[in-house]
């Protein structure tokens, strides 16, 4: 049975009326669940996670806001924060809900991020360049033992 089929049918008295009922309760249920879990849930989390990077914040960190305004933390207060933006160093006040990225902690992450591949590659780099001395110390050795059979 289908969707249309089952808001379509009338109900009717006996054990047919009751089991499209539960039928239909069981499918609403089904899509709420994945509405949840598909749309709300990730929501959530993202929200969890920008008030925390606005918990977080601390004088000297590079902010963006919602209105694209692109400034240096100067000063914290409970809701509202003073940022200086610009050449000229003009300062603005804003709360803490514009805020939209937090830059420095952005490239600290990126900076992280860089350090840590660099120091796969090198680690890399380190071990191939000593598989490559056993190798020809091998070598080396087998040609001496082939030497000394003669």
């Amino acid at each position: 049975m289908d969707f249309i089929t089952l808001l379509a049918a009338p109900a009717t008295s006996g054990a047919a009326g009751g089991k499209s009922n539960f039928s239909l309760i069981f499918l609403m249920g089904g899509m709420f669940a994945i509405m949840y879990f598909v749309m709300i849930r990730p929501q959530k989390k993202k929200q969890k996670a920008e008030q925390e990077m606005r918990d977080t914040l601390q004088i000297g960190d590079e902010i963006t806001t919602i209105g694209g305004i692109v400034g240096r933390v100067i000063t914290i207060k409970d809701d509202s924060l003073i940022i200086e933006t610009g050449a000229d160093r003009n300062k603005v006040k804003i709360t803490r809900w514009a805020i939209s990225t937090n830059n420095t902690s952005a490239e600290k992450a990126e900076a992280e991020r860089n350090a840590a591949k660099e120091a796969q590659e090198a680690e890399r780099t380190a071990k191939m360049e000593e598989s490559q001395a056993n190798s020809k110390a091998r070598r080396k050795k087998s040609k001496k033992d082939k030497g000394s059979d003669e």
